[in-house]
């Protein structure tokens, strides 16, 4: 089973970027998906992008949707997630998860998560 650990989190001003990166070891990266999640203060767990095994493909919450641009080096076993013209409500902790299922994530490997904090 891969493992994953996320970094690249921290506080940005409103509008500004950030890339997270989701770093996988101990299984064939080309043989998961990824997905990245992610949980702000009181609210549930949230999808934000998958892409598939090859890069091939990948899909958006509506509301990252043209901000957030989700992608993979499968040769360097890692994933990114960069995240452009953020906004207050992008706060929360980032989770990358890796799973044999590009729609369910559920029984997949994820990580500790990485706290993203947008200020205004």
């Amino acid at each position: 089973q891969v493992q994953v650990v996320e970094s690249g989190g921290g506080l940005v001003q409103a509008g500004g970027s950030l890339r997270l990166s989701c770093a996988a070891s101990g299984g064939t990266f080309s043989s998961y998906a990824l997905g990245w999640f992610r949980q702000a203060p009181g609210k549930g767990r949230e999808f934000v992008a998958a892409i598939t095994f090859s890069g091939g493909s990948t899909r958006y919450a509506n509301s990252v949707k043209g901000r957030f641009t989700i992608s993979r080096d499968n040769a360097k076993s890692m994933a990114y997630l960069q995240m452009n013209s953020l906004k207050l409500e992008d706060t929360a902790v980032y989770y990358c998860a890796a799973s044999r299922s590009y729609s369910d994530y559920r029984s997949g490997s994820w990580g500790q998560g990485t706290q993203v904090t947008v200020s205004s």
